[in-house]
């Protein structure tokens, strides 16, 4: 079965310490569904081409299932509800390739 992967990428993280909410309650989130966090902000980044050296978060789970049952699970909303005003990323659940 394919794994399941979030990657988040973050344009501009102007006040990294608002996040410190967020950040506990969805590693908790994240933990609670077996996901696995590969590369994270503060991680360095090259952009080659077109990209944009932004920051960008890579947790894998189990399957592409378990990491969309992750991101509606309560704990995961609650934290997403910690989330600043006004945050802007770009989220996705994407699924490997085999």
């Amino acid at each position: 079965m394919p794994k399941g992967y979030w990657v988040s990428v973050y344009p501009t993280i102007e006040d990294a310490e608002r996040l410190d909410a967020y950040n506990k309650l969805a590693g908790r989130a994240v933990t609670a569904m077996g996901g696995r966090v590969l590369a994270s902000i503060g991680g360095r980044v090259e952009a080659y081409e077109a990209g944009i050296p932004e920051r960008v978060v890579l947790i894998e789970f189990d399957s592409f299932e378990r990491a969309v049952a992750a991101r509606a699970s309560a704990a995961y909303q609650e934290a997403l509800a910690e989330l600043p005003e006004g945050f802007k990323r770009d989220f996705r659940v994407i699924e490997g390739l085999g």
